[in-house]
């Protein structure tokens, strides 16, 4: 498939995140996201694939791929800890969300309310697909406050062609536990037309047989791989989610 027609198919699910977000909650909060938004009236929000959730769980399971849990070494638990250190010395100037504005952090779809926020830097996103630099995470997240954002974690990536052995260079598969969203089912009408509830990395359907007979465009794996880290959580189970 050309490059210009997996954008578009990326580009039909993401804006059907919005129509399934705005269908399921009404939320009147600025979507630039460069003012201080509202505080959130439900932070469990069920738009697909934005929100810090249980994956394991619903259809969301049907569409996620995970890698498998190794057996913990010294040498593993300490490179975790170290990477640790790394993140939290260098996330700590994006507590003010302005700054991870200033250097290229953009909020993807704030007008939603999530339980979770993805402000994403693209630039490093692709360098990610080349080199790991454990101070320059792809994604900051974050949750809404009564007066702006509260920075909760980092997100790396890595690109779809990835070895497991590979992702455990970058970060334990001891420790920490790497995802990826597979089996997704694009609509090919309107993204405020189709139900979501077939569709998109909620959705029903999770096999092309089904894809094709709902008239949809298979998607075998929407991003590539991703982590998230909670650098701030006291529990070693919330600071490495698996």
């Amino acid at each position: 498939m050309k490059l210009a027609s997996r954008l578009s198919l990326v580009a039909v699910v993401a804006t059907g995140i919005v129509a399934f977000g705005a269908t399921a909650r009404a939320h009147s909060g600025r979507a630039d996201g460069q003012g201080a938004p509202p505080p959130e009236a439900d932070a469990q929000a069920s738009a697909p694939g934005m929100a810090h959730h249980d994956h394991h769980h619903g259809a969301m399971a049907l569409h996620m791929k995970w890698t498998a849990l190794r057996e913990e070494s010294p040498e593993d638990r300490a490179r975790a800890e170290a990477l640790l250190a790394t993140l939290r010395a260098s996330i700590e100037k994006y507590k003010d969300w302005r700054v991870a504005l200033d250097e290229g952090y953009k909020p993807f779809h704030p007008e939603l309310p999530l339980e979770e926020y993805h402000f994403t830097n693209y630039a490093r996103g692709a360098w990610a697909a080349f080199d790991f630099d454990p101070a320059k995470p792809t994604s900051l997240l974050y949750k809404r406050t009564d007066g702006g954002w509260e920075l909760t974690g980092a997100m790396y990536t890595a690109p779809k062609r990835f070895t497991e052995d590979q992702l455990d260079e970058r970060v334990p598969l001891s420790v920490a536990r790497w995802h990826a969203h597979i089996n997704i089912c694009a609509p090919r009408e309107h993204p405020a037309l189709a139900d979501w509830t077939k569709f998109g990395p909620a959705g029903s359907i999770a096999s092309p047989e089904a894809c094709d007979a709902a008239g949809g465009r298979w998607i075998p794996q929407l991003f590539g791989w991703m982590v998230h880290i909670y650098p701030y959580e006291t529990d070693a189970d919330n600071i490495w989610p698996r």
